[in-house]
């Protein structure tokens, strides 16, 4: 799969790796295996009624008087080897601020580094606005709410180990251990796939 130029990882592979590394291997060395599940389903169905509401919304969630907002923004960078669809962007007079909607009522670290990758994206893609991209913020769905994540030192080395990671578990094809919390084998979509969990 990675003979192809330009290989790229979807934003959502890494949330994958970061929430459990098979799930990436599923999609990167057997991308002909991929079961949907309800969840799945009721998540892009959530999303879409989400950008609903957002667009009558003010920006006041965000903390934010005014701004300009764009939806389902397709974002893409070779350097990186990563591209996405970035729900919402606000871009205010002084910086672009990625958001990513949820659906799950939790927050999670996957989550963190999943829009930490799309700001990343942002200050590739969007360079030429010559705005930074400091911060970003996960909209829970359920609860309606949005927590701001600030995209420090220590989360960009997260997501530069995990792009590391992710490319040699492609390259290399090598089967990753089980996500370390088992729990999080019970709605996989894999889960039938592993023989060792569950």
């Amino acid at each position: 799969m990675l003979d192809s130029e330009p290989f790229t990882f979807r934003v959502t592979d890494l949330k994958q790796h970061v929430y459990c590394p098979r799930i990436l291997y599923y999609h990167t060395v057997l991308p002909a295996v991929r079961p949907v599940t309800y969840k799945m389903e009721a998540g892009l169905e959530a999303h879409s009624a989400a950008e609903g509401r957002e667009r009558r919304r003010s920006l006041r969630t965000y903390g934010l008087a005014e701004g300009t907002r764009y939806f389902n923004v397709a974002l893409y960078s070779a350097e990186l080897g990563l591209s996405g669809e970035l729900d919402m962007l606000i871009e205010t007079e002084e910086e672009l601020i990625p958001v990513d909607y949820k659906a799950a009522a939790r927050e999670g670290q996957h989550f963190r580094l999943q829009l930490m990758a799309y700001g990343r994206l942002l200050e590739v893609a969007w360079a030429g606005r010559g705005k930074p991209v400091r911060r970003g913020f996960l909209y829970y769905l359920p609860g309606r709410k949005a927590v701001e994540v600030h995209f420090s030192s220590a989360l960009r080395r997260q997501l530069a180990l995990a792009l590391i990671q992710m490319k040699r578990v492609a390259q290399e094809q090598l089967f990753p251990p089980p996500a370390k919390q088992l729990s999080r084998c019970v709605d996989c979509e894999f889960r039938r796939f592993c023989n060792d969990v569950l």
